[in-house]
């Protein structure tokens, strides 16, 4: 796979007179408001002028919401977070890609990896929104034991009233 592979998009003449920065932010504002082939546009046109951490995990979570190429957004995401590990939003694209494919185990390890390296309110939204298992009732037993699955049921009951 070449390097131009990777990173293709349809050509947009109206993009090469604008500064990166402001690619990134139009790019940003795209996925926000969940227009992701805009959102592949305009960073797709940062990437190629700048290739810093930040530029390829905001491309990558674009190209994973457009195209569903998840293998190559995975990768430039890793690439992003093993350029700058100390910034937590890498870490919520990471996750956000990793929903977006369907691995909630790997995307919440993410997500929690970057609770580690920062605060992040949106992380913490996230995780809230995917919601939070207890330990099972009798640890030394399996998860999916019919007993720890009652007393789970049971405990949960009891608590939430």
């Amino acid at each position: 796979m070449t390097k131009s592979d990777l990173y293709e998009a349809p050509k947009d003449t109206g993009l090469d007179d604008m500064e990166t920065e402001e690619l990134v932010r139009l790019g940003s504002e795209a996925l926000e408001a969940r227009k992701f082939a805009a959102a592949h546009r305009y960073l797709h046109a940062a990437l190629q002028r700048r290739r810093s951490p930040e530029h390829l995990s905001l491309y990558a979570l674009a190209l994973a919401q457009h195209t569903g190429n998840i293998r190559t957004a995975l990768a430039l995401c890793q690439e992003a977070v093993k350029q700058e590990p100390k910034n937590s939003n890498h870490f919520l694209r990471l996750g956000t890609i990793y929903l977006s494919a369907g691995r909630k185990k790997e995307a919440i390890r993410a997500l929690h990896l970057g609770l580690r390296v920062g605060r992040n309110p949106a992380i913490t939204r996230l995780l809230q929104t995917l919601g939070h298992r207890e330990k099972p009732v009798l640890p030394f037993l399996a998860r999916g034991n019919p007993l720890n699955k009652y007393l789970g049921k049971l405990r949960s009951s009891l608590f939430k009233k």
